[in-house]
């Protein structure tokens, strides 16, 4: 059989150079080919339509366990994890998810060993091996995934709304699987779990069922060879297509109001009722309609009542978890404490809202408006890293017919009032489903489910009932909104007069420095404004640090309800803390960007504190402090270990215990205080003229410095700030033991940090090649082989220029002394396998390493983070990427090996290491050991903020030389 080539014409954006071709194989498997010739980057995505709905009675996880396997090994490349370990090396990365319906699993890699990585990558579908020890280690890593998830509200929520809906719908099962469910039951049930693996592979697996993107920089037909070549003997068993009939919810899990117990602090009201899919009426856009109008933050809004009402800090309305049989359509609100005491009245506007947009009919005006901004968004829309591309494009493949591939549900074109009606009818009182999560809740409730332990209880709702709430709601006057000012027409690009590949310094006073750099490679009519107020004041106690916060977050919340526009019209924009003050970015269509930026520093500059919303937010900012403690061990340990090298940061402890005792009128006293003296850092980039950008610089700086009424006043040159960074010491082992900060959780977690150089060239190579030389060696053994858990990496930590290597692990199986020992065991084991490396081995990697580096920004976004790197540090090394592929040229295998005897090698001279070990609620026992026990040539941390101040400093690139560099 040939070969089908399709003649159909696939809806891309009016920008895209790329070159598209869907194929199908004569094994029944459909393709997409994607040609891109200025690609740097090659990858590939293969969607099977075979989810965990799939899962056979009592074997729960089976299909996201497959998914794990198939990485192992297969009978043409049987050594294990030879696929991985070949795609790291070529400087690419891979992973895979399983969902309902599908299996996705993708990866990229250095455009030009698309081929090698292909032909392994084929095997999963063709010959793989699953071998009897390979399936007990990673039923290991399935269950320590699971455990890292327990403690999670967003898994605990959502598989309680599963679990509330009918046992014989696929939709209640259990996705993950656990030790449980895929080893001790099908043992008890004498079900072997390795046998019942292969079949589901064999029964399911088949090439018609599956989808496959393959993005290259060669052309249409030479993809199209490789392909037909590495995919032709998937084999095709004409599997037919599932299908889930019937709906999860009967009507005893509707018109319910669920009290749930969440871990976090908070209070959640999701209000979700059962819906007709709007995947099937797309181009017509229902719930990207009703969930614009319902969701919508602007004046008149429903969030702007319940906000002004001082009851909610978010809403979030749309579709939720669909499929081409049913769909959910559900409203998030995050309720303040006030709010909680509300939920009848809530909900009861809600509905109210819902009548409204009932009563008045579908508007034509604002389904064109939403159509314009989308019909904008796709067309200009930023080119992504291909891997991401081809994952999304595989998954589409699924459901869309091919010419809306690209496009899938993102750009409604067709007005069909009678559609959208349809799906606001079904938003009523007697479809509802109701779920209340608050800790409030502990100790009334009374059933547990079953995989998370979420404590619950379930109350009758009725119409009736819903439709008192209704009645006796606030009187509020709510409205459609208006038209969006903020929507984009000017799309012309500006003239540039020369190209120049990095920032310069267009403009400098005593008040600010501006960066500019000019689009010379994305031709889209975006920019980009990063604006950095330095502010001395800012984070000079753990008072100071926890109002500055609020500052910004009140700014925040005083611009939402007109600058909510910009964001849905694709003009981004946030104020948030930094460690030296406070920042503004924006990024988007360049042309209503004035209009905004002044809209922000007329708020900065008329800054007030009013004490309602003052109230709401010091209360949402305690939540989040609170909350703190709940963050995974290995996020805690990271902190820990920042906190240990930062010089003059806080300990969220501090910041916690001042924040009860500051109100309103200590923000009202301080706002003024720290903007009195500052500087202001800016970065302007993209579709904008070095005149444009002059201009808004010197309309800043007359509003807040030049005015008859200004606020600010410059910065002595003592008193510019720099972070500076701790100086471990040669040869000594620091450690820092502490338990979980919520006792609860199982997990222990480790951070061994080896601390290596100050930002040099030649260091920052060596450093570069041996992580990505010993990257998946690492993960393999650490996580595969010995199965400490789940969350396993090798990292580069780079801390203001302070630069070095860590391993992050968390794990219930083994307590974190034990997994400094195997980091320290691996070291040792994988410095003989560097001495062995050959010749053309070590050139690959540099190769590779080289490659990475080459890859271009995709779009402005990722450039200008890039620059603004160096910006920050104070390293302004714009260069940096041509300076270190020079330093990589020249490279030794020696001078590599050289390095690792020096930094890395356990009981080297140079050798700096901090380990960071949190110990979890199984290893309280381990951790009395680990305090007492104190082994030579070590250093146990007992006070952070005591250690700190004991050893010497890092210089900043700030330094003196920092600010004369210009």
């Amino acid at each position: 059989m040939a070969v089908g080539i399709s003649q159909v014409e696939i809806i891309k954006p009016r920008t895209d150079k790329r070159e598209y071709r869907r194929i199908v194989l004569p094994n029944s498997l459909e393709v997409l080919l994607i040609s891109d010739p200025e690609t740097d980057k090659a990858a590939a995505s293969m969607n099977v339509s075979v989810g965990y709905y799939c899962d056979p009675e009592g074997l729960e996880g089976l299909a996201h366990f497959l998914e794990h396997m198939l990485f192992y090994a297969s009978e043409k490349y049987p050594v294990e994890d030879s696929y991985s370990k070949y795609i790291a090396e070529h400087g690419g990365s891979t992973n895979a998810f399983t969902s309902s319906e599908e299996t996705n699993f993708f990866f990229d890699i250095n455009a030009d060993c698309l081929e090698e990585a292909l032909d392994r990558y084929a095997q999963f579908f063709i010959r793989p091996l699953m071998s009897a020890d390979a399936t007990l280690r990673e039923i290991k890593a399935v269950d320590s995934e699971n455990q890292k998830n327990l403690l999670s509200d967003a898994w605990r929520m959502n598989q309680l709304q599963k679990h509330l809906s009918s046992q014989d719908h696929p939709y209640h099962k259990f996705s993950t699987g656990n030790w449980h469910t895929l080893e001790v039951k099908p043992k008890e049930n004498g079900v072997d779990t390795r046998l019942a693996l292969l079949k589901f592979y064999e029964d399911n697996y088949s090439a018609n069922l599956m989808h496959l993107v393959v993005y290259g920089k060669e052309s249409l037909d030479n993809i199209q060879k490789l392909v037909e070549e590495k995919f032709q003997d998937i084999p095709n068993i004409e599997r037919s297509h599932f299908h889930f009939h019937g709906q999860p919810c009967s009507s005893e899990h509707l018109q319910i109001l669920v009290k749930a117990v969440p871990i976090k602090q908070g209070h959640t009201l999701r209000i979700i009722w059962p819906i007709t899919p709007s995947i099937r009426n797309y181009k017509e856009g229902p719930c990207r309609y009703l969930g614009h109008l319902i969701g919508h933050e602007g004046e008149g809004s429903l969030f702007y009542i319940l906000k002004k009402l001082g009851w909610a800090m978010s809403l979030q309305a749309g579709e939720g978890e669909w499929s081409l049989e049913f769909s959910f359509f559900s409203v998030v609100i995050e309720l303040t404490d006030a709010g909680h005491e509300h939920m009848e009245d809530i909900v009861g506007l809600l509905f109210k809202y819902i009548f409204l947009l009932q009563k008045s009919g579908v508007s034509k005006w604002i389904f064109d408006e939403l159509v314009a901004i989308c019909e904008t968004g796709f067309h200009y829309r930023d080119k992504s890293a291909p891997i991401r591309y081809v994952m999304s494009i595989a998954s589409n493949m699924q459901i869309y017919p091919p010419e809306d591939w690209l496009v899938g549900s993102s750009m409604p074109s067709k007005f069909a009032p009678s559609t959208i009606q349809k799906i606001l009818d079904e938003l009523t009182p007697s479809n509802v489903r109701i779920f209340w999560e608050s800790k409030k809740f502990e100790g009334s409730t009374d059933t547990i489910e079953p995989w998370y332990s979420t404590n619950y209880s379930v109350e009758k709702v009725t119409a009736s009932t819903i439709q008192q709430w209704v009645e006796k709601a606030p009187s509020e006057v709510l409205n459609l909104p208006k038209p969006n000012i903020f929507i984009p027409s000017d799309f012309g690009l500006k003239e540039v007069q020369e190209k120049v590949k990095f920032p310069f310094m267009l403009r400098g006073s005593s008040f600010s420095r501006l960066w500019y750099k000019s689009d010379s490679m994305f031709s889209t009519p975006k920019a980009y404004t990063r604006i950095d107020f330095n502010c001395p004041q800012a984070n000079h106690s753990p008072e100071a640090a926890v109002l500055t916060n609020i500052f910004t977050k009140l700014l925040m919340d005083y611009l939402n309800e007109y600058a909510y526009d910009a964001q849905v019209a694709g003009l981004y924009y946030v104020i948030q803390q930094t460690d030296t003050g406070f920042q503004v970015i924006m990024v988007g269509y360049n042309h209503k960007m004035r209009i905004l930026l002044e809209t922000i520093i007329g708020k900065i500059k008329d800054f007030e504190v009013k004490q309602d919303r003052f109230s709401v937010i010091k209360e949402a900012v305690t939540k989040q402090y609170q909350n703190y403690k709940f963050q995974q061990p290995y996020k805690q340990a990271l902190d820990y270990c920042s906190l240990i090298l930062e010089e003059q940061t806080w300990p969220w402890k501090e910041e916690l215990e001042v924040l009860p005792h500051l109100e309103a009128e200590h923000l009202a006293m301080f706002s003024p205080r720290l903007l009195a003296k500052t500087f202001l850092e800016f970065y302007v980039a993209g579709n904008i003229a070095p005149s444009e950008a002059k201009s808004f610089v010197q309309h800043i700086e007359d509003s807040l410095f030049n005015g008859p009424n200004s606020i600010c006043k410059p910065l002595f040159p003592s008193q510019h700030l720099a972070k500076r960074i701790v100086k471990l010491e040669r040869g000594l082992k620091y450690y820092y033991p502490t338990e979980v900060l919520n006792l609860t959780d199982e997990n222990s977690a480790l951070v061994h940090y080896i601390q290596v150089h100050q930002d040099d060239i030649k260091l920052n190579v060596k450093l570069q090649l041996f992580a990505l030389i010993a990257k998946q060696p690492a993960f393999h053994q650490l996580r595969s082989v010995e199965q400490l858990g789940y969350i396993t990496a090798l990292t580069q930590r780079n801390d203001s220029g302070v630069r070095g290597l860590q391993f992050i692990i968390q794990s219930t199986a083994k307590d974190p002394a034990h997994l400094d020992a195997r980091v320290d065991a691996f070291l040792e084991m994988f410095g003989s396998k560097l001495y062995e490396m050959s010749d053309e081995e070590y050139k690959g990697n540099v190769n590779a390493l080289i490659d990475m580096k080459l890859e271009k920004h995709k779009n402005l976004r990722e450039e200008s983070a890039f620059f603004w790197g160096e910006i920050s540090d104070g390293t302004l090394k714009f260069d940096r990427k041509e300076l270190e592929v020079a330093a990589l040229r020249e490279l030794k295998k020696e001078e590599l090996i050289e390095f690792f005897d020096n930094y890395v090698k356990v009981g080297a001279s140079q050798r700096k290491t901090l380990s960071v070990l949190v110990f979890g609620g199984l290893h309280s026992s381990e951790y009395k050991s680990a305090v007492q026990d104190v082994a030579p040539q070590t250093y146990q941390i007992t006070d952070i903020c005591s250690f700190r101040r004991s050893r010497p400093l890092y210089g900043s690139f700030k330094g003196g030389l920092g600010q004369m560099k210009l």
